[in-house]
């Protein structure tokens, strides 16, 4: 019944040999040879005999200068072929390799090699003449059908840039020291505005939009969207990255360190056990009704009132669990049920088995997080305290205790000793202090951090790209039903010729849904990383990209994502792994059958769906957190039984996500709901952080009555345009500025003219000047 953990570790990515893999389409598996002979029909007239791997460097590079300067030819298809043959050699030249390892190793000396000899720049070119070729567009968008065929430049160009990006980005032991130079200045070049004045991801985020608005069906949007997801990792940084940067941020705004890692704090956690189905639970019953007593003979009736209140989430095996010291795997975190503690008149039972040294120093006695205080949540408390103790309050003061109880002088000391100050306070804090006094505060310095240039490019076209996004990761939802006026995600893994056989139409089968779990996974972490990296650069910043999403439906479109049988999802195998590159290029191919494409891999869980469940339930944590309107949707869109469904799936750190989003809507869910999930209330209690003050599981909170929310997003929508328009208008402070009253210099100034102006000077003074009636008598009447 008790389904298994899952062996599952977070990160920024999977191990690099998927990442690379999931480029390819299975559709795409013949042009691996097709690269090759180009590549080698070429490469023999040069090497005369010898084979790539056998040159010396400086004959690698002398090659390469070659390709570089074929790259410039005006031939369309001789650039084609060029281009096929740099990309077998950033492919690791895999027809002179006898393992998969020295297919890796090679791709990564070909591939700083190529960035040492500028091919990614020459490529930058090709790709935007490219995206603006009207005459490929237009045919495109005539087409009934598109297929591979549409995109094989685009495509080939995409794929050398993705390896480029994706093996430059991943650091090795054995890196050398010129390399590892060479990584620092291909991550500035992307980051900063060196093509055509904006980063290299703006190109990506336009084909996205022009994709997305029908002009280019034809983009290879997989891709894109890959290429666009490891441009963002490569250049902000990843989550490792991230908490570096927020302990830096936090230090650098004189704030105390953070409680916790909580990225280990994650890692260290269990799973908690799933729910029971209904014929689960009767089975259980029948076997479990012998010996029960006699196990517990004195219990107090509440307690037993507790146990026997039946719940669909809360089973019999996980009662039985709480009770069984032996199970190491028993209910949540493997804790005996608070309630059971200290009455059963029994000796204790013996410890459980320790497990291994190195597992058990990361697990965290009691609960796992040290809870947090806002400077709010102490005025409300002490607002409260004076209002019952003396009469009247004093406003913001968190200091003065005079006239309140000793314990309320004890709650107010626990309270500061748990209070969290975030970054984002800090800087809402400064944003008001500017907003109040420009004059004397002066401008404010901006660090030019990749973040902040990224957000500078994106804000002019910010909300069509967010749309573009959540159009792309509806169509590619399982959910989703194919509509005639949804947009064609699978112009780059259709072949030309249709399957004519079953075993054809069962591989494209695979292929179509593995291909739109990619496009999943890559557009849940990109807005992920997107979202936190705005966050801990400017909060407003994060802010609006949050209200964007929202605006545009995000927070249904994730529950509809998830109203699926997400364990099905994550079980999914939609993988063929004979077919999955660098294998399919390095040993021979078995023939395919359809037992085989069934069979699918023999994991456990398919690696790259779960990453997107997990990264989609954080993206909505992001988008509710701390926003009553944003709950209430929650809450409006009956998400808690579409929650509940997804903790099935045994995996801590999703569990963790799941229960956070229940949490904060549990006190307007009412009272029934929460009697009759009990074990879900105490899975909150054990796993996610404590707010000390905070009301979440009664509901008689102030948080709890009816809101404005439509003035609460008015109010934040204000304080977003305050800022952009203090920070990033090229007029501002106009109000501010001197006038010049002077008639002479305001006639002196020097005006900038067109070239052709003095040309047409005497048909402009007829046209504007003395052809027009001016009434000179009106100047001299008061207005």
């Amino acid at each position: 019944m008790d389904s298994p953990n899952l062996e599952f570790e977070y990160g920024d990515t999977d191990h690099l040999t998927a990442e690379l893999s999931e480029l390819y389409s299975y559709t795409e598996e013949p042009e691996f040879a097709l690269n090759r002979d180009y590549f080698e029909e070429d490469f023999r007239s040069h090497a005369r005999g010898r084979r790539w791997i056998e040159l010396t460097v400086e004959e690698q590079r002398a090659y390469v200068m070659r390709l570089l300067d074929a790259l410039e030819v005006t031939d369309r298809d001789k650039r084609l072929k060029v281009a096929r043959a740099i990309l077998y050699l950033a492919q690791g030249v895999f027809d002179e390799c006898d393992t998969e390892v020295d297919v890796l190793h090679w791709s990564r000396h070909n591939v700083f090699l190529l960035y040492d000899m500028g091919i990614f720049t020459a490529l930058l070119e090709l790709l935007s003449m490219e995206i603006d070729n009207s005459q490929a567009c237009s045919s495109a968008v005539r087409k009934p059908a598109i297929s591979l065929a549409d995109s094989t430049e685009l495509r080939v160009l995409l794929s050398i840039m993705y390896l480029m990006v994706e093996t430059i980005r991943v650091q090795t032991e054995d890196d050398r020291p010129e390399w590892t130079a060479a990584r620092e200045a291909f991550k500035a070049e992307l980051g900063s505005p060196l093509y055509n004045g904006e980063p290299f991801a703006l190109l990506l985020f336009t084909m996205v939009t022009k994709f997305c608005s029908m002009n280019a069906p034809h983009f290879p949007m997989k891709k894109v969207l890959l290429l666009l997801w490891k441009t963002i990792l490569f250049t902000l940084g990843g989550f490792e990255e991230l908490q570096e940067m927020k302990i830096r941020g936090r230090e650098r705004h004189s704030l105390p360190p953070l409680p916790e890692d909580s990225i280990k704090v994650v890692r260290a956690m269990r799973a908690a056990s799933p729910p029971a189905s209904a014929m689960e639970l009767i089975e259980q019953q029948q076997q479990q009704k012998r010996g029960r007593r006699s196990r517990r003979p004195l219990v107090k009736q509440d307690s037993l009132d507790t146990y026997n209140e039946r719940d669909p989430f809360k089973n019999d095996d996980a009662r039985d669990e709480e009770e069984d010291p032996e199970d190491t795997d028993s209910g949540i975190e493997g804790e005996v049920d608070p309630l059971d503690r200290d009455v059963i008149i029994q000796p204790p039972p013996p410890p459980p088995p320790l497990r291994p040294l190195a597992e058990r120093v990361n697990f965290p006695k009691g609960l796992p997080w040290a809870p947090k205080v806002r400077e709010r949540d102490i005025e409300h408390f002490l607002e409260t305290s004076r209002n019952k103790f003396i009469g009247f309050t004093l406003g913001n003061d968190t200091d003065t205790l005079v006239g309140l109880p000793r314990p309320i002088h004890e709650s107010v000391k626990t309270l500061k000793q748990h209070k969290y100050v975030s970054i984002a306070e800090v800087q809402i804090k400064r944003e008001e202090e500017l907003q109040q006094c420009p004059l004397t505060l002066g401008e404010e310095e901006v660090e030019e951090t990749p973040t902040e240039m990224l957000y500078l490019g994106m804000l002019p076209n910010l909300s069509q790209y967010v749309i573009a996004l959540l159009k792309l990761l509806l169509a590619a939802a399982p959910t989703s039903k194919a509509k005639t006026d949804s947009i064609n995600i699978l112009a780059d893994v259709l072949p030309e010729e249709m399957p004519i056989t079953v075993l054809q139409s069962m591989k494209l089968g695979i292929d179509v849904n593995r291909h739109k779990e990619i496009i999943v996974k890559a557009i849940s972490a990109l807005l992920l990383l997107l979202l936190k990296h705005l966050k801990l650069n400017h909060i407003y910043q994060f802010e609006i990209v949050s209200q964007h999403l929202v605006f545009a439906n995000c927070i249904p479109l994730i529950l509809k994502f998830f109203n699926q049988n997400i364990m099905s999802y994550i079980s999914a195998k939609n993988s063929i792994c004979v077919l999955d590159f660098p294998h399919c290029v390095v040993h021979e191919m078995p023939e395919l059958t359809a037992e085989s494409l069934e069979a699918g891999d023999n994991n456990q869980f398919c690696w790259r769906n779960l990453f997107s469940c997990i990264n989609l339930l954080r993206i909505l944590n992001k988008l509710t957190k701390w926003k009553h309107s944003r709950t209430m949707m929650l809450v409006v869109f009956k998400s808690a039984p579409i929650l509940k469904r997804a903790l099935k799936v045994k995996q801590a750190m999703m569990q963790l996500y799941v229960l956070k989003l229940l949490k904060i809507q549990t006190k307007y869910l009412g009272r029934q709901w929460r009697k009759s999930n009990m074990k879900t209330m105490s899975a909150i209690y054990q796993k996610v952080r404590h707010r000390l003050n905070d009301d979440w599981a009664y509901g008689n909170d102030i948080d709890a009555r009816p809101w404005d929310f439509q003035a609460e997003e008015c109010a934040l929508r204000e304080s977003i345009e305050k800022f952009n328009s203090r920070r990033y208008d090229k007029n501002k402070n106009g109000e501010f500025m001197p006038v010049d009253n002077c008639l002479q210099s305001v006639l002196g100034q020097r005006v900038d003219l067109p070239e052709d102006f003095h040309y047409s000077y005497e048909m402009w003074l007829e046209r504007e000047v003395f052809s027009q009636p001016i009434q000179w008598e009106g100047l001299l009447q008061n207005p």
